[in-house]
């Protein structure tokens, strides 16, 4: 007679929550590390009450930012007590573990293995054999379909209103075939849209002095234009070149280069360049390069090799001694520069800026009506440039897809080429097939628009 056999138990393992605030960088940091830790025999929990213990990814660019993030600690404690906290603010340790006695550690901005170190003894890892933690693409806190790379940390720019440095540190690039290496796991294991990102993409490898190394039989150096052209040799399972978008582009000379790939179809043609502001005295004040005049014959020839390029870009209103012409010249400057996507800010002081010392502070009130003012004259380029776009058939990926209305109708959101994730616009569609699958690419008649989004249906 046979004996019994036992079956193994496998141990639940521990849970791990995560709240991640600040821009899509800090999302990658809180990626990394959800992936590790899922490698280290971790389960997630999306509540409070399921987590063994529970991270904070912090931003601390702004005070308001800081303010948010405070209360996202507050929030954890409050909800399960055993909080460890990381990211920009762990600069400023000394200042949490005042307000926040009871948290179980704190690190700083890409100190993975001090985060995982952490959890490991906060809530210690149960050993496991059986189960496979990690999909080939990493744990992801985006949709499937799309994913953000990042390519260096820190920067090198020393500009007046940002403590990015002091956070972050200078640029540190990462290995050219290790980035690649990255895009083409996320690219097998399903993503269709990569967003580049850095503080600065532009001087990609510039600390490594464009250190070359081998890939797929060639070489390759790190360098914005290689990287770019590499990229560019992708394919998605359905044999088509991913969507590549280029964020945090500084208008180096250099940047010229990618557009003939944009037009090409290598590149989504989309740069996202933080111009931030135009008039060369306010420019001079932030430490940022004042070209702005050839920046604008730039953009004129950029859009002469690769018409359909969207160029989306950030500005900063109410910086100290900011006048009333400053901003009239920077409305004038986006009258003839024509971006696509704009988002714009209140000047805010920053602990630690230099521009806080700046004399000539410019009243809240007078950022605010300056603020709207710009809000409005850029939603009405944009509402020009989106109606330009009625009656053509353009490429969308989607984003969701909804439920069937009372007559089946079925309606989907999509993005256009010159549309980013949360930042960006978006194409809702009509009359879409009902097995529709987010991440799936296909050409929309688009039928009608208004300041910053676009409508249509599946083109026949």
């Amino acid at each position: 007679m046979c004996a019994a056999i036992m079956a193994t138990k496998i141990p639940e393992a521990p849970k791990v929550g995560m709240v991640s605030l600040g821009c899509p960088k800090a999302l990658v940091d809180s990626e990394r590390i959800l992936t590790k830790l899922r490698s280290d025999g971790y389960q997630m929990s999306a509540d409070y009450a399921g987590a063994d213990v529970v991270l904070v990814n912090t931003c601390g660019f702004l005070d308001s930012a800081k303010e948010e993030s405070l209360e996202a600690i507050g929030e954890a404690i409050a909800e399960n007590g055993r909080v460890i906290v990381t990211g920009c603010m762990g600069n400023e340790a000394e200042l949490i573990r005042q307000k926040f006695p009871q948290v179980l550690a704190v690190t700083g901005a890409h100190q993975y293995e001090a985060v995982v170190n952490a959890v490991h003894e906060a809530s210690p890892p149960i050993p496991n054999a059986f189960v496979d933690l990690v999909p080939e693409g990493g744990l992801k806190l985006t949709p499937r379909h799309y994913s953000y790379l990042k390519i260096s940390e820190g920067c090198n720019h020393r500009c007046s209103f940002c403590i990015i440095p002091s956070l972050r540190g200078d640029l540190v690039s990462r290995r050219i075939d290790a980035v690649l290496r990255e895009a083409e796991k996320l690219v097998h294991a399903g993503t269709k849209e990569l967003l580049i990102i850095s503080q600065d993409t532009s001087a990609y490898g510039v600390d490594t002095r464009h250190e070359a190394r081998q890939w797929k039989g060639r070489e390759v150096r790190a360098h914005m234009t290689d990287l770019a052209r590499e990229l560019g040799q992708l394919r998605t399972a359905e044999g088509a070149p991913p969507w590549v978008r280029l964020h945090y582009v500084y208008p180096y000379p250099h940047v010229d280069q990618v557009i003939p790939l944009m037009a090409d179809e290598l590149l989504t043609p989309y740069l996202d360049i933080p111009f931030q502001h135009a008039a060369p005295s306010v420019l001079k004040a932030m430490k940022r390069p004042a070209n702005e005049a050839k920046v604008l014959d730039r953009i004129r020839k950029w859009r002469e090799i690769c018409p359909d390029i969207a160029i989306r870009s950030s500005f900063v209103v109410g910086f100290p001694g900011e006048t009333e012409a400053d901003f009239d010249y920077l409305l004038e400057w986006l009258d003839e520069a024509q971006l696509d996507r704009v988002g714009a800010f209140r000047f805010e002081p920053v602990e630690g800026a230099a521009a806080n010392d700046l004399p000539g502070a410019v009243p809240e009130e007078v950022k605010e009506e300056r603020y709207q003012r710009i809000m409005e004259k850029t939603a009405a380029i944009s509402a020009a440039r989106l109606r330009a776009k009625v009656g053509r058939v353009l490429p969308v990926i989607i984003d969701e897809v909804g439920e069937a209305d009372e007559d089946g109708s079925v309606g989907a959101t999509a993005r256009s080429q010159a549309d980013a994730p949360e930042i960006d616009g978006n194409v809702f569609l009509r009359d879409v097939d009902a097995g529709l699958q987010p991440g799936s690419i296909l050409n929309v008649l688009i039928e009608d628009a208004d300041d910053h989004d676009l409508y249509g249906v599946p083109a026949e």
